[in-house]
């Protein structure tokens, strides 16, 4: 399994699954473009990522809620590196409610940046994908597979990851562009935390995991990295249109 000489792009890339995304990235000698809203913990992830290569990783830092900033990724990557092979849409938020309480701004802001943006940016990205054969790989949920009380419009807009990762697999089947998603199950990061939940709220969500879970435990983003780096490389050439589950068993499990 191997990335050398390509030119990945990774959105969210300042924590958490874009951190560790780009880093396992750089270990397979990937060259790095990378995406997030955190300046400091941007630099951060970049400083990780020059302990595996020697080509320093372009930042480009924005929300992707903002059309500019999306525009500018693409532009900027293409302009540094003069090409592009791998798009990871990777960056997303997180707002709790149920179908009584979601807002329609957080309807709206969660659709935007977890959906509007990943469409936006894809659409930028393709035409110089398709130049290099490249693919694309989107984060998608095991909420865009089951469903789950207390967070409507998040599980919404996961779902829609997942159609828009096999419809968009199967438009740009023809011209070699592969397109995967992986749906990871509950993943020790700050989502949830920023979200809203206490550090006491979270331990115990934690603690939960290790009952809905399969393998009975919840998942690191080193795991989910791996799985990313495998559907981006030419290892997973014979696969397109797939959304692949990285949750211990998650998504197989029913109550009893």
């Amino acid at each position: 399994m191997s990335l050398r000489g390509k030119v990945c792009l990774v959105t969210g890339a300042s924590s958490g699954i874009g951190a560790s995304t780009a880093i396992q990235f750089a270990r397979l000698g990937a060259r790095l473009a990378l995406n997030g809203r955190n300046e400091e913990k941007l630099k951060a992830t970049a400083r990780g990522c020059e302990e595996f290569c020697d080509q320093k990783p372009l930042l480009v830092l924005g929300d992707l809620a903002d059309e500019a900033v999306v525009r500018g990724m693409v532009e900027q990557t293409v302009a540094h590196f003069g090409q592009l092979d791998v798009l990871v849409n990777n960056a997303a938020i997180l707002v709790m409610g149920t179908i009584e309480d979601t807002t329609l701004q957080d309807y709206d802001r969660m659709m935007n940046v977890n959906v509007r943006s990943m469409l936006y940016l894809t659409q930028l990205a393709v035409p110089h994908l398709i130049k290099t054969k490249g693919n694309i790989v989107n984060v998608s949920s095991i909420g865009g597979l089951r469903s789950f009380p207390g967070v409507l419009a998040y599980c919404m807009s996961k779902s829609a990851v997942d159609q828009f990762t096999r419809c968009a697999a199967l438009d740009l089947a023809s011209k070699q562009v592969r397109v995967n998603a992986v749906c990871p199950g509950t993943i020790m990061t700050d989502l949830h935390q920023r979200a809203g939940l206490s550090e006491e709220q979270y331990a115990q969500f934690l603690e939960h995991s290790k009952q809905t879970h399969a393998l009975g435990r919840p998942g690191t983003v080193e795991e989910v990295a791996r799985a990313i780096a495998f559907l981006a490389s030419d290892a997973a050439s014979f696969i397109t249109g797939v959304t692949m589950p990285v949750d211990g068993g998650r998504h197989a499990m029913c109550p009893r």
